[in-house]
């Protein structure tokens, strides 16, 4: 009777270890031999493929046709190395993670030749195809004479040959975790940063038509009516009325545009740098704000606004949520990030499903490799930390 196979705990690779071979033929076992047996014809099968797509390719890159075929045949390399990827996933429990998709190149058909020719995932799966013909043919051989002969240590062969085939698939078909990883991030940060510029530029024209734009017809409107009493020789008490709430009007307005310039960079930020900007937004807000900066320079501009517009809006969050009694900011540079802390004694409780533009106020860091952390007890106190990226401001830039 045969003994199951254990596996031991999850090991670096993701993946269950295998136990050790041992006498018994178990499932295990078998689905190894499976595979080892039908290495031979889909090493054949590949190892043609290969040669033949890569001689006609490479013999025709001269003409019109040879780097497109090429690029074709790339993209092939990448559908048998999804084959193989299922192969070993299901047969020797490989698990390795799917290769992005190849991004779509610019330029029309030549954009995309020229980006499947340099796609390093088609040419690791051409390359597997070619390498694994004489693999193949002894994999092949010394199973079948294990299965027939050897069958007391078939086991021990198995595992061993089943190894090395787990290694060249890990080597050769799994993609660049590190790459991978970034071009997924990349990929869902560029669709942040396009939401929050959209978002921006409705607020903006939301505020201009609502705001400063309405004043500004009212206003016009005002002056028209004063200039066709004037015009009429009937200036009396009422055209004045009308002259002093266009004036008025145009404060306001003012005002107005001040707010949204401010909302969109402010001067004091561009003037006098972060520590000035962060004392002037904890003047504004409703419960006093202990300001703390402490920088050898001014970051570069954009990472200035982020930090600003971060504080901003933790600052807001405090004013209109956390009932606090006081409240502070700390900002200081560590090595090459920019951290920021911001502190409250309210009640505590905060979290970003709340509503509170804390969720998206992570993504937009996020989306310039920044960190958002929230610690937030019942009770209080509530500690916000961003963490960003440090670049230091160019030197044309310095005031």
């Amino acid at each position: 009777m045969s003994t199951p196979t254990s596996e031991s705990a999850p090991g670096t690779s993701g993946e269950p270890t295998p136990s050790r071979p041992n006498l018994a033929l178990d499932g295990r076992t078998w689905r190894e031999v499976a595979y080892l047996l039908a290495n031979l014809p889909c090493t054949i099968v590949g190892f043609v493929y290969a040669v033949t797509l890569l001689a006609l390719g490479g013999g025709l890159a001269v003409t019109v046709i040879g780097l497109p075929l090429l690029a074709l045949a790339l993209g092939g390399a990448r559908l048998l190395g999804r084959f193989e990827r299922g192969r070993a996933r299901r047969l020797l429990g490989v698990r390795v993670d799917e290769p992005s998709r190849l991004p779509r190149g610019k330029g029309g058909g030549l954009g995309g030749v020229w980006q499947a020719l340099r796609d390093p995932v088609g040419w690791r799966a051409m390359l597997f195809s070619l390498m694994r013909l004489p693999w193949g043919v002894l994999t092949f051989s010394l199973t079948l004479v294990g299965l027939l002969v050897l069958w007391p240590v078939l086991p021990f062969v198995v595992r061993l040959l089943g190894d090395a085939d787990r290694a060249m698939v890990r080597g050769l078909l799994s993609p660049s975790d590190e790459l991978e990883r970034r071009i997924a991030e990349l990929e869902s940060d560029r669709g942040v940063v396009v939401d929050t510029a959209a978002a921006d530029l409705r607020r903006i024209e939301r505020d201009l038509h609502d705001g400063a734009q309405a004043r500004l017809v009212n206003l016009a409107m005002g002056l028209g009516l004063a200039k066709e009493k004037l015009a009429e020789g009937t200036a009396d008490a009422t055209v004045a009325a009308m002259v002093d709430e266009a004036h008025g009007e145009v404060k306001l307005a003012l005002q107005e545009l001040r707010d949204l310039a401010r909302g969109i960079h402010p001067a004091v930020l561009t003037d006098r740098g972060l520590g000035a900007a962060l004392r002037s937004l904890g003047g504004r807000c409703t419960v006093p704000v202990r300001s703390s900066v402490d920088l050898p320079e001014r970051p570069a501009a954009a990472i200035e606004g982020i930090a600003y517009f971060t504080v901003s809006e933790l600052l807001q969050n405090i004013s209109k949520h956390s009932g606090a009694r006081s409240a502070s900011v700390e900002v200081w540079r560590t090595g090459d990030r920019l951290l920021l802390r911001v502190e409250d004694d309210g009640r505590g409780g905060a979290a970003p499903a709340g509503g509170t533009g804390l969720a998206g106020l992570a993504e937009r860091l996020d989306a310039v490799d920044g960190v958002f952390t929230l610690t937030s007890p019942e009770g209080g106190p509530t500690v916000a930390v961003a963490e960003l990226p440090w670049r230091a401001r160019p030197a044309t830039e310095q005031p």
